[in-house]
């Protein structure tokens, strides 16, 4: 049985349209003017309003737009009655979100059949609303396990500190940094292709080999030969056309040297200070393709020393690749450029609140992962 709120100052036609809709086995509720109908409306949550255009106190047009400012009323039907015919009339009611039309006088027979009509349309935005909340509290959960693989911050000779902002609720980049022993310490970032759950999902599998180094005859101490395998294991054709960026990079504390190999993926950014007081800048990149498009493909690996106090970035391009306006200009040179003016002593969220600041942006528009790593 559905509720159905009728909303006329004519008690004649309430009474029409109540036995009417109650000799289908609906449960009718009455209400006599505009601002009542809004109250009974909001209260009731009714799943048909059926309400006169011209009323005294507020009229027909106004309590649909309060009804659909209402998001507990988003999936009431809502029927104008109405004595006017033109056009005109038709768009300015369906602009305001009205759903459909009865002409007066009411006849019946028609009266029954649009209720009938606009109740199973209400039925089917129901279903899709309810499935609408179950996908998002699966999303939400998927989330919280996403960010669950996603390693705690590191303190120690190296201190690493880190931050995920997926685009959507689950996004396709992954990160991770965990000591291969005493001496050699690992950190990727990487980037499956897309965004939500089609892109989480190869993110969080890649994650995992690389966490329990599971690709067969690998060296991981080789950035190069990771990726060799990687590539070999993840072709996109047999992916679901899905590729992935990586910056891989293996650290050796005692030589303080960093071997690293990035795959079609932004470079890393060396930030070191000389004696001099003096910042310089070393961006880290290989020119190897992205993971997955090549079957052929081969990758090298190169070598940078780390001095003492250097701190290297280590980001996905949803750091800078970001909508431009026409008044602002941001990209990989902009973003580098902030990163030698900031002092290396803010936080990471205070970095992010300063690159929205200079690039003119309120949200990321792609997923955005930004790891810094400090070397004592």
């Amino acid at each position: 049985m559905s509720k159905i709120l009728v909303i006329d100052d004519d008690s004649v036609i309430r009474l029409l349209i109540k036995k009417a809709l109650q000799n289908q086995g609906h449960e009718v509720v009455l209400a006599t003017n505009g601002r009542e109908g809004i109250e009974q409306a909001q209260n009731l949550h009714p799943a048909m309003i059926i309400c006169d255009w011209i009323m005294p106190i507020v009229d027909g047009l106004e309590v649909c737009r309060q009804v659909r400012a209402n998001p507990k009323l988003s999936t009431t039907f809502f029927i104008l009655l109405t004595a006017r015919g033109g056009v005109a009339d038709r768009i300015q009611g369906l602009n305001t979100g009205a759903d459909d039309f009865l002409s007066k006088p009411i006849n019946i027979g028609e009266l029954q059949a649009r209720v009938k009509a606009g109740l199973r349309l209400h039925q089917l935005s129901q279903d899709l609303q309810s499935q609408k909340q179950l996908l998002e509290a699966e999303l939400a959960e998927a989330a919280t396990y996403m960010r669950s693989l996603l390693p705690l911050p590191m303190r120690g000779n190296v201190n690493i500190d880190a931050r995920f902002i997926p685009s959507r609720q689950l996004g396709g980049d992954c990160f991770d940094y965990f000591w291969l022993d005493p001496d050699y310490l690992v950190m990727y970032l990487l980037d499956v292709s897309g965004h939500g759950l089609g892109a989480a999902l190869p993110s969080s599998l890649l994650l995992n080999i690389l966490r329990l180094q599971s690709l067969p005859d690998v060296n991981f101490y080789q950035p190069h030969d990771v990726l060799r395998a990687l590539n070999e294991s993840f072709q996109m054709s047999q992916q679901n056309d899905k590729y992935f960026t990586i910056w891989y990079g293996v650290y050796n504390q005692i030589k303080r040297q960093i071997t690293y190999a990035s795959a079609g993926h932004p470079p890393a950014v060396l930030r070191v200070q000389t004696a001099e007081g003096l910042t310089e800048i070393y961006q880290l990149k290989t020119p190897n393709f992205p993971i997955g498009m090549l079957t052929e493909a081969t990758f090298v690996s190169d070598r940078q020393t780390v001095p003492k106090n250097s701190t290297l970035y280590i980001f996905s391009d949803g750091v800078y690749d970001v909508s431009q306006t026409e008044y602002q200009s941001w990209g990989l040179n902009e973003f580098t450029e902030t990163l030698v003016k900031l002092e290396t002593t803010i936080n990471l969220d205070e970095v992010l609140t300063t690159i929205q600041q200079l690039s003119g942006i309120e949200t990321f528009d792609d997923d955005l992962s930004l790891l810094r790593v400090n070397f004592s």
